[in-house]
């Protein structure tokens, strides 16, 4: 290879060209919208650490799905804030609690055009704030929160989730999950693996956006951001216990193992893209620091480029928006 035979800017050229030798490009269907519901709302609460995020009413968050579905977006992520909680989580079991409720009011406003997923975890529910129950020495403990959380799969399948997230990183719980959904006739549901779950600092806002009531930290049980061989076998036994897709969180500081991931994964892989790489964005373009669509649209391809077949973002609405009007 040579100067002046070999030019890569010859490819640079124009618009046109950069579009026609594009090797990856964004797509609406490959976008979710994470979105919260809380009980008792009669209005949507905005999201201060958040601008552009809100608590959803009823009301607002069928709204919301059905722009997604105008939009071409191709799911949607509910997690329910609820008005009562306690030390085991028993809300998210009442057939009528915050979340399950939502998730048959949004499968009523757009049917199968928009695929429904739900959180399956205790830290919103809980009033210490951990994704799972605490044992005597306030240890999380796995088997026991394993048990709660096939109910709650069960629950948010009977109100008619497509697809069902365990988040809490609980050693076997895909494999609980799997088998509970079989024993009680939901064979479809699917279940997209939190398979490799960071301890990050990054997630700051959610804690807003959930009112989560932790104290402390989730390092017993979400990974350690120094490991990277770890994340492969946390997927390796997500899959073996029956993930359909599994995800990586956050993204931004975890594109390595999203590229690590993506490339051994037989199955989809997700990544989330987290509140504290959306507040980092929109506070830096609220300064005028950075044009903001532009970063917005980059940080995204940048986790399709990485290797994510589907990325949850905040944006993901506002994304379509555009990708739609550039066509």
């Amino acid at each position: 290879m040579s100067f002046p035979t070999h030019r890569p800017r010859r490819l640079r050229t124009t618009p046109a060209m950069r579009r026609l030798t594009a090797e990856h490009r964004l797509s609406a269907s490959e976008l979710i919208l994470p979105a919260f519901i809380r009980e008792g709302l009669t209005e949507p609460n905005p999201i201060a650490s958040m601008p552009g995020v809100q608590q959803h009413t009823t009301d607002s968050l069928r709204r919301a799905a059905a722009e997604a579905v105008q939009l071409g977006v191709g799911g949607i992520m509910l997690f329910g804030v609820p008005a009562v909680r306690d030390a085991r989580g028993t809300a998210s079991l009442d057939p009528d609690g915050v979340l399950n409720k939502a998730i048959r009011d949004v499968r009523a406003e757009v049917g199968d055009e928009l695929v429904v997923m739900s959180d399956v975890c205790l830290d919103e529910f809980t009033d210490h704030g951990h994704c799972g129950v605490l044992d005597a020495n306030g240890y999380v403990d796995n088997d026991a929160t394993l048990e709660i959380y096939g109910q709650m799969a069960v629950a948010q399948a009977e109100a008619g989730a497509h697809v069902l997230g365990p988040s809490g990183m609980m050693d076997g719980q895909v494999a609980v999950i799997r088998q509970a959904l079989e024993d009680a006739g939901h064979a479809n549901t699917a279940i997209v693996a939190y398979a490799a779950k960071y301890a990050s600092a990054f997630y700051g806002p959610f804690r807003e956006a959930v009112d989560s009531q932790l104290t402390g930290d989730r390092r017993t049980y979400q990974m350690d951001a120094a490991n990277r061989r770890e994340a492969i076998l946390e997927v390796d036994l997500d899959l073996a216990e029956g993930a359909d897709m599994v995800m990586v969180k956050p993204a931004m500081s975890y594109l390595d193992i999203l590229a690590d991931v993506a490339a051994m994964s037989p199955v989809p892989v997700a990544a989330y893209q987290i509140s504290g790489e959306y507040s980092m964005i929109e506070a830096a373009a609220a300064n005028g620091w950075i044009d903001r669509r532009a970063a917005i649209t980059e940080s995204v391809l940048g986790i399709k480029r990485a290797g994510a077949n589907m990325v949850l973002t905040y944006w993901a609405s506002e994304l379509a928006g555009w990708l739609k009007e550039s066509r």
